[in-house]
């Protein structure tokens, strides 16, 4: 089957619909917030070797994160109850969208350059030799060897508002091409809202 590119709908002021999102915990995430930037990221299938390479320095830096008024929505195309069983214990939201409502919604998409580019090559030897000595530790699972969803989804990055407005957008070219946290620190300082949660500046 032909995968379409991202369409790529969104960008830098935007705006999105409020609405609350269920999560994985059985909870549900408000997007956007009213006194916080919403940091919603879309992600691949659970147990992604890549995803989490790259979610381990989301949680090592959570704090700072935290502190500069962002909250963290991470969404997979894998169901809730996968999901689970790979993302316990992680300090923000996860949400499950295997049907790709969100994704569809974002214009967020599939592409063979997701694996194909070189530029993914050493991220994904990385990950896999990482994420291969946690499963032999017991701290982490293989992904499912079927994955409804397809192999070759497209990582995506939002920075939204307390209004709703998107503040910066990221398309990802390949697997491992999204915001450093670095980056995503520095976004945020420069939107960071006021204490009332009307926008800076």
């Amino acid at each position: 089957m032909l995968l379409r590119m991202p369409a790529r709908p969104l960008r830098t002021g935007s705006t999105v619909a409020a609405r609350r999102i269920a999560t994985v915990s059985g909870g549900s995430v408000a997007v956007p917030q009213e006194r916080h930037l919403v940091h919603l990221q879309f992600r691949r299938f659970a147990g992604c070797p890549v995803c989490h390479l790259h979610l381990r320095a989301v949680v090592r830096r959570h704090a700072e994160i935290e502190a500069a008024r962002v909250r963290e929505v991470v969404v997979f195309h894998s169901p809730a109850e996968e999901l689970r069983r790979h993302t316990a214990g992680l300090p923000f939201a996860v949400v499950a969208d295997p049907g790709k409502r969100l994704y569809a919604e974002f214009g967020v998409e599939s592409a063979p350059r997701a694996l194909l580019s070189p530029r993914v090559w050493g991220p994904v030897v990385t990950a896999v030799l990482r994420g291969g000595w946690e499963v032999v530790r017991g701290r982490e699972r293989l992904p499912a060897a079927d994955q409804p969803g397809g192999r070759l989804g497209l990582p995506a990055d939002f920075l939204i508002g307390p209004g709703g407005r998107i503040l910066a957008v990221k398309y990802g070219e390949h697997a491992y091409d999204q915001w450093p946290v670095d980056e995503l620190l520095e976004l945020a300082s420069a939107h960071r809202p006021a204490a009332d949660g009307s926008p800076a500046g």
